[in-house]
């Protein structure tokens, strides 16, 4: 099991240079888990979409009901208190320091492209292109 952001789960459904990455990451680990704040960045995410028409609304919604089924039974609630102790103690948001804490929590690694957070929280943040070998 991996804890991954926001974005690895975007990569699956909206085609982009990383796509083929998060497939990748799939088959290579395909338990997921991720704070449940990852649903409202998506849907934030997908929204845009819409707005720029690049996604019908229907079209959203069954990327918002399969990353849920990917995800499901591995999304979970994270301490404010971590979460504000790690916001104080670096320069990355609340947000993603959402991320670092349910990896820290579950002593698994977080895989993501955020550079604030590879440089902040080298110790259990890894880049999705190491983990894929890219």
């Amino acid at each position: 099991m991996i804890v991954v952001d926001t974005n690895i789960i975007a990569y699956l459904y909206l085609n982009n240079e990383r796509s083929e990455q998060a497939e990748q990451l799939l088959e290579k680990d395909s338990e997921w888990a991720a704070p449940l704040l990852w649903r409202s960045e998506l849907r934030n995410v997908l929204a845009l979409y819409i707005r720029k028409e690049i996604f019908s609304l229907k079209v959203a919604q069954l990327v918002m009901e399969e990353a849920g089924s990917i995800m499901k039974g591995r999304e979970y609630d994270v301490a404010s208190f971590q979460v504000l102790k790690l916001a104080a103690s670096s320069r990355c948001s609340a947000y993603d320091c959402e991320f670092v804490a349910l990896a820290q929590e579950m002593k698994k690694t977080l895989v993501t492209v955020d550079k604030q957070i590879l440089k902040e929280f080298p110790n259990i943040a890894v880049s999705l292109a190491v983990v894929v070998g890219q």
